[in-house]
C-alpha cells in the first residue's frame, strides 16, 4: 500500500506537469457547461419536455473527463512506459508492473471524478441546477462507463506497439467520441445519419446510461446502454489481459 501511495503522488505530479488531463479532463467539461447554460439556460431540452437543456446536459457532459482519461490519456501513458521499457524495469525492483498499472487507472479515475464533481457544481451554482435522478443508480452509471473506458485505453495502450501508433489509434477513439457521443453536440440534435453513426461509438450508450440515470427516467431506457457498456468493460478487460506484455 505504501508503494502504491508514493507512486500515485509520483505520478499525479507528473500528469499535473504535463497539464493535458488538467485541461482535456478538468478544464474542458467545466467550459463546456457554461457554454451550454449560457446558450441554452433553463430552455426545454425539447418542446413539451419535463426538464430542461442545462439538466439534460450534465450527465452527458460529466462524461468528458471519462473520455479524456479512458480514450487519451490512459492508452499513451501505457505504450510509452512499455515501449521506453519503463515498466520491463520495475521487474527488477520490488514495486510489481500491476502496481505502476493500477496507479494509471486510479489517477484517471480521480481526474474523472473532479470533472463529474465540477460540472454539477458549476449547473447547479450558476444556471440553478436540481438533481431529479437516483444517486445511486447514477454514480453506478458512472462507475460502469469509467470501468468500460478505462479498459479500453488500457486495452489499446497494451496493443500499440508505441507511443506513435497508441496516439493515433488514442486520437481516433477520443475526437470522434468527443464530437458525437453527445457530451459536446447533444445527440437529440443531430441529424438522423448522425446519430445512427454515433451509436456505433463505445462512448454513446454510455452518454445515455448517464442521461437516463441522472434524469431519473424509466428504467427500460437504460437497459440497452448497461448491456453495452458492461460489454466494453469486459471484453477489452479480456483483450488486455491477454495480450499485454
Amino acid at each position: 500500500m505504501k508503494a502504491f501511495s508514493t507512486l500515485f503522488r509520483v505520478e499525479f505530479r507528473l500528469s499535473l506537469r504535463d497539464m493535458n488531463m488538467p485541461i482535456f479532463a478538468v478544464i474542458m467539461p467545466v467550459v463546456v457547461m457554461l457554454v451550454v447554460g449560457m446558450m441554452f439556460g433553463d430552455q426545454p431540452a425539447y418542446e413539451g419536455a419535463s426538464y430542461t437543456f442545462v439538466a439534460q446536459s450534465v450527465g452527458a457532459v460529466s462524461a468528458i473527463g471519462i473520455c479524456a482519461g479512458g480514450a487519451m490519456g490512459l492508452p499513451l501513458v501505457v505504450s510509452n512506459y512499455r515501449h521506453r521499457k519503463i515498466l520491463k524495469r520495475y521487474f527488477v525492483t520490488p514495486v510489481s508492473v500491476h502496481t505502476i498499472l493500477a496507479v494509471q487507472v486510479a489517477i484517471y479515475t480521480v481526474y474523472a471524478l473532479i470533472s463529474a464533481v465540477l460540472v454539477f457544481g458549476v449547473a447547479a451554482l450558476f444556471f440553478g441546477y436540481a438533481f431529479t435522478g437516483s444517486w445511486p443508480a447514477f454514480v453506478g452509471s458512472y462507475v460502469l462507463v469509467l470501468a468500460a473506458m478505462l479498459a479500453l485505453g488500457m486495452m489499446v495502450g497494451g496493443l500499440a506497439p508505441n507511443e506513435k501508433v497508441a496516439g493515433v489509434l488514442a486520437s481516433l477513439l477520443y475526437f470522434p467520441m468527443l464530437l458525437l457521443s453527445g457530451t459536446t453536440l447533444p445527440y437529440e440534435m443531430m441529424p438522423t445519419a448522425v446519430q445512427r453513426g454515433a451509436d456505433l461509438l463505445p462512448l454513446t450508450q454510455g452518454v445515455k446510461l448517464l442521461k437516463a440515470t441522472s434524469l431519473g427516467l424509466p428504467a427500460d431506457q437504460a437497459v440497452v446502454p448497461v448491456v453495452v457498456m458492461a460489454a466494453w468493460a469486459v471484453v477489452c478487460t479480456a483483450v488486455a489481459v491477454r495480450f499485454f506484455k
